[in-house]
C-alpha cells in the first residue's frame, strides 16, 4: 500500500485565543500559522506527492496550498469531507476554558468513545469516517500510482489523532495520549499485515527517506514479511 503523510493545519487566531473553531466558516491561518505551513511545505518539497487531499475548511486548504506551491508540477488540491473537522455542535465557537467546566469535558478526556457533542457528532463517528476516508484514499492512490507512492492528507488535530490511534491499534479512549501540534507531520504506511506508524507529531527533520526508490521498492515493511524482528535497518536515507 501507499504511504500517507498526515499534516495538521497551521495555527489560526482561534487556536491562539483558546477558541474551539470547529466547522465555523472563515477561520484562516494567522501569520504564525502561515509560517508554519510554509515550513511544512519546505520539508515536503523533496517528496513527490501522488495526491494532495485536504479537509474542505479554509485553514486546511491554506496549509495544503503552501505545500502545493513547493511541489513540482503544483498538484491539484482534492477536498474530502471525510477529513473535515469534528462536528462539535453546540461547543463550536466557545472558549476552551469555559468548556473545561462542563461534565462532558471530563468524558472527552477520560472516555472519549462515549462522548457525543450536543447537536454534533460523537468522537467515535468522527474517527470512523476519518479512518474510512484515509484508508479509501490510500487504496485508490496505491491502485493508480503503485505501492511506493506517497500522498498527503491535511486535516485537524482530533481527526489526525484518531487516525493515528487506529493505526496504532489503540482504543479511542486512549487517543488523548497522542499529541498533534499545528503544522506537525505524521506518517503511516498501511500494509496487508498491519499499519506502521513511521512518524508522529514531527516539526523538523529531513523527509527524503520517504522518497520512493526508482524501482518503487525500499526498506519498508512488506506484506507477508511482517515487522522486522530486532527493529530492522531502517530507511537508507537520512
Amino acid at each position: 500500500m501507499a504511504t500517507v503523510i498526515l499534516l495538521r493545519h497551521g495555527r489560526t487566531s482561534a487556536n491562539a485565543t483558546g477558541t474551539l473553531a470547529g466547522r465555523t466558516p472563515g477561520v484562516h491561518l494567522d501569520d504564525h500559522g502561515r509560517s508554519q505551513a510554509e515550513r511544512a511545505g519546505d520539508r515536503l518539497a523533496v517528496v513527490p506527492l501522488a495526491a494532495l487531499v485536504t479537509s474542505p475548511l479554509e485553514r486546511c486548504r491554506e496549509t495544503a496550498r503552501a505545500v502545493a506551491l513547493r511541489q513540482a508540477g503544483k498538484p491539484r488540491l482534492l477536498p474530502d469531507k471525510g477529513l473535515t473537522e469534528c462536528d462539535y455542535g453546540e461547543w463550536q465557537g466557545r472558549k476552551l476554558s469555559e468548556l473545561a467546566r462542563l461534565a462532558l469535558w471530563r468524558t472527552v478526556q477520560s472516555n472519549p468513545s462515549a462522548a457525543t457533542f450536543p447537536g454534533g457528532e460523537s468522537l467515535a463517528q468522527m474517527q470512523a469516517r476519518a479512518v474510512d476516508a484515509v484508508r479509501r484514499r490510500d487504496a485508490a492512490v496505491t491502485a493508480e500510482h503503485g505501492a511506493g507512492a506517497v500522498w498527503l492528507a491535511v486535516s485537524h488535530g482530533d481527526v489526525v489523532k484518531s487516525v493515528l490511534a487506529d493505526a496504532l491499534g489503540m482504543h479511542l479512549d486512549l487517543f488523548q495520549r497522542i499529541q498533534v501540534d499545528p503544522a506537525s507531520i505524521s506518517v503511516i504506511r498501511y500494509t496487508a499485515d498491519r499499519p506502521y506508524v513511521l512518524a508522529s507529531n514531527t516539526h523538523e527533520g529531513n523527509l527524503s527517506w520517504l522518497v520512493p526508490s526508482p524501482s518503487g521498492k525500499g526498506r519498508r515493511p512488506k506484506a507477508g514479511h511482517g515487522a522486522a524482528v530486532g527493529g530492522g535497518a531502517g530507511p537508507s536515507g537520512p
